[in-house]
């Protein structure tokens, strides 16, 4: 970074670039976003590097409703990290380099099977653990799945939040059992 805090050229032009996408009007992501473009400056990864790894993401944890911005957020921790270390660097874009290079643009099927012939990997094994780590820890995930955060501090889930799955068919109250309560002596 220079002093007026931009990436200068001679590092943007040696690598990284800018992933960036649209978030669908109306959507939850939308509702926590200020604006409907996202973008993500990347350090190390190039844009075609950073759209097929999106891709493998979303296709190792895929869900049809879920926005590209959180799946982002998974690009965005693999390029920090490999930021500071080489051999991930090496591992990511090695991996990278064993897909085809429209492997962002295929079906699904297709995209399992190519992830399938490379699962054995190193980098698969990388991809894997940093996708499920860093996208099912994220707020995108979360306001996406509807889970509303831990619940210890805001009085637990009997109080807050234990019955209010709009998903789940209501139980007859027969069916559910006594509400215990706790008594201090």
């Amino acid at each position: 970074m220079n002093i007026h805090g931009s990436l200068p050229r001679r590092d943007f032009l040696a690598g990284g670039g800018v992933l960036y996408g649209l978030l669908l009007a109306g959507g939850p992501l939308s509702l926590l976003a200020p604006g409907r473009v996202w973008a993500l400056e990347m350090k190390v990864l190039t844009p075609p590097q950073g759209a097929k790894l999106l891709s493998v993401a979303r296709t190792i944890a895929p869900h049809d409703g879920l926005e590209d911005a959180a799946y982002a957020l998974v690009v965005k921790a693999v390029d920090e990290a490999c930021a500071g270390d080489a051999a991930l660097r090496e591992t990511i874009h090695s991996g990278l380099e064993l897909l085809a290079v429209d492997f962002a643009a295929r079906s699904e099927a297709q995209r399992v099977e190519a992830l399938r012939s490379v699962e054995h990997t190193d980098f698969f094994r990388q991809a894997r653990a940093r996708t499920l780590g860093n996208l099912y820890t994220s707020a995108l995930a979360y306001a996406h799945f509807g889970y509303e955060g831990e619940a210890f501090s805001k009085g637990g889930y009997l109080s807050r939040g234990f019955n209010d799955l709009k998903w789940l068919p209501e139980v007859p109250l027969e069916d559910s059992g006594p509400l215990v309560t706790q008594t201090t002596a």
